[in-house]
């Protein structure tokens, strides 16, 4: 069996602000250390359910914050970014089995983590895709589907869980934190590392069960930027359409192309 790992921090336990988030300042390096456990958690418990390969995609940041000797073998690090579509499941294809999101947190516009963001916390306010407000998970859930590859597991903030059982109630869950305001709450580091190991196992196991999503035959992509002049230079991307002064649209009936634009528009 073979399964695919998108792995981001903002979701980890513990994690509270942008400051641990980044990898030049020194409080990063405890929370680095909780994405690697609970990454190397999901790989321990998809092995445990009959997993014979594992691609991880490091997803956050610069993309190079996994350690591949915390990792058990026989898992493959995907790090650093191509400008590949698929982005935060890149090399993702039909071979795979499923896919699992680690650290995954509340999409931009949402509250439950003070991390909120979708794809870019700099220059984005919100994106929408058919008029969803749309988080990291939702992009790449569609992705998936593309693949015709089931996303059969996902941990995080409890806001991005309830959006994903929202989504499809078959995909298992593991909520390690939650939000009051500009605090969190948060499993213990150990508890959260457990957790997503039994709960990685449970859903690697009944991967056969859960279908892919079903991919729009058509797409409408609106992005509102934080700043207008983000959108004035991004509504030249050919398509592309500023609707406003921060808001740029841009329609396409095959996903990809929404993919392929999210690299230039974000």
């Amino acid at each position: 069996m073979k399964v695919f790992i998108s792995a981001d921090i903002e979701g980890v336990s513990g994690i509270n602000s942008w400051a641990e988030a980044r990898k030049a300042n020194a409080v990063y390096r405890e929370f680095q250390q909780q994405m690697n456990r609970e990454v190397a958690a999901a790989c321990e418990g998809a092995l445990a359910a009959g997993a014979t390969e594992i691609l991880i995609k490091d997803a956050h940041g610069g993309a190079d914050n996994l350690i591949g000797n915390d990792l058990p073998v026989p898992a493959k690090l995907i790090r650093g970014w191509s400008a590949d579509p698929f982005s935060m499941v890149q090399e993702l294809d039909e071979s795979f089995d499923c896919v699992m999101m680690i650290g995954y947190h509340a999409r931009a516009g949402a509250g439950g983590n003070p991390l909120s963001h979708t794809l870019s916390s700099a220059k984005v306010h919100q994106i929408y895709l058919n008029d969803r407000p749309a988080s990291e998970f939702y992009i790449h859930y569609l992705a998936a589907g593309l693949c015709a590859v089931p996303v059969v597991m996902l941990s995080g903030d409890e806001t991005i869980c309830a959006e994903v059982q929202d989504t499809d109630k078959d995909i298992l869950t593991a909520a390690v934190k939650d939000a009051h305001g500009a605090s969190t709450i948060n499993m213990h580091p150990k508890e959260a590392v457990r957790l997503i190991r039994e709960t990685t196992e449970a859903a690697v196991s009944g991967a056969a069960k859960i279908k892919p999503a079903a991919v729009p035959a058509a797409t409408e992509l609106r992005i509102v930027y934080k700043e207008q002049t983000n959108a004035f230079y991004r509504a030249q991307y050919p398509g592309a359409t500023l609707t406003d002064p921060y808001t740029v649209t841009f329609s396409a009936d095959d996903y990809l192309e929404i993919l392929r634009g999210l690299i230039f528009l974000v």
